[in-house]
């Protein structure tokens, strides 16, 4: 089995989407829906999926759930609430109470997008993660290398919190060189309340001439440090169609896992990602 943990879906035509003005997203202004990804789940051997949050907005979310809470092949949802708002913990009930609120599992930001670097470490930011941590939710960080101390701090103050390190961070593949990148993930790793996604990658490389081997220094870096029972697999289709479509994805994670054993394989691919989201009922699983 395998659970594709970190995916997206938007329709710009039914509501704007500022981040995919940027020229070079443009292959992506189109209606991306589960109806596309569904097919291409199915023939990768893909069992269940966790849709993740795009943009800073209320209504997002509510919909994501409403989408799970109609479709098989969604398990999770990743969303977005104000962390800032002195009624956060409200505001995580009502989602959860919501139509398809039992498939919440997570929350995320778009830290990357901050530019206060010590953004984490505000006070009524590290309020608002600890009522995450209270609602049971993780929390996925989508974060810069240069924004790696704040986070590693705020996960290091919040132990109770499950952090989950979308792309590894965002690593400098297409420039080349693993270091700073490598050394501060290492020390964000190190806590045991945090975990990464093994996905990005192919769009963080140079698009049109990546390959596995390119890839696997990072790759190896994540599993090292975290060990494969902190690290689960993640498509990030469809932004991952500006440099690979999704079997490519997919089977480019299977070539940089293949050192593994076959249990830990089956963390990358399934155990983390079940285990940290929690997806077991959603699953099937009890």
């Amino acid at each position: 089995m395998t659970v594709d943990a970190h995916h997206h879906v938007w329709d710009p035509l039914a509501r704007r989407h500022a981040w995919l003005d940027a020229p070079e997203l443009a292959p992506l202004r189109r209606v991306f829906g589960a109806d596309r990804l569904r097919p291409l789940a199915r023939a990768a051997g893909v069992r269940a999926t966790v849709v993740v949050q795009t943009v800073t907005e209320e209504w997002e979310t509510p919909e994501l759930l409403r989408l799970a809470a109609g479709d098989p092949l969604v398990a999770g949802v990743v969303g977005w609430t104000d962390l800032t708002r002195p009624d956060v913990a409200e505001r995580l009930a009502e989602l959860a109470a919501g139509p398809g609120g039992d498939r919440l599992v997570g929350i995320r930001h778009q830290v990357q997008l901050e530019p206060d670097p010590e953004w984490m470490l505000r006070p009524e930011v590290l309020r608002g993660l600890a009522a995450v941590a209270d609602a049971g939710l993780a929390y996925d960080l989508v974060i810069t290398p240069d924004q790696f101390p704040a986070a590693t701090a705020a996960a290091a103050a919040l132990p109770g919190l499950r952090f989950v390190l979308d792309h590894l961070g965002k690593p400098p593949v297409a420039r080349g060189g693993t270091e700073p990148w490598a050394g501060r993930l290492r020390e964000f790793a190190r806590l045991p309340n945090t975990s990464g996604k093994l996905s990005g990658l192919v769009t963080e490389a140079d698009r049109r001439h990546w390959t596995v081997d390119g890839l696997r220094p990072w790759a190896d870096v994540a599993l090292d440090s975290f060990g494969p029972e902190r690290v689960m697999f993640g498509s990030d289709w469809p932004v991952c169609t500006l440099a690979a479509g999704y079997a490519e994805v997919v089977a480019t994670a299977e070539r940089l896992a293949d050192r593994l054993t076959a249990a830990e394989r089956a963390e990358v691919f399934a155990g983390t990602a079940t285990r940290v989201y929690r997806l077991r009922a959603a699953l099937g699983e009890g």
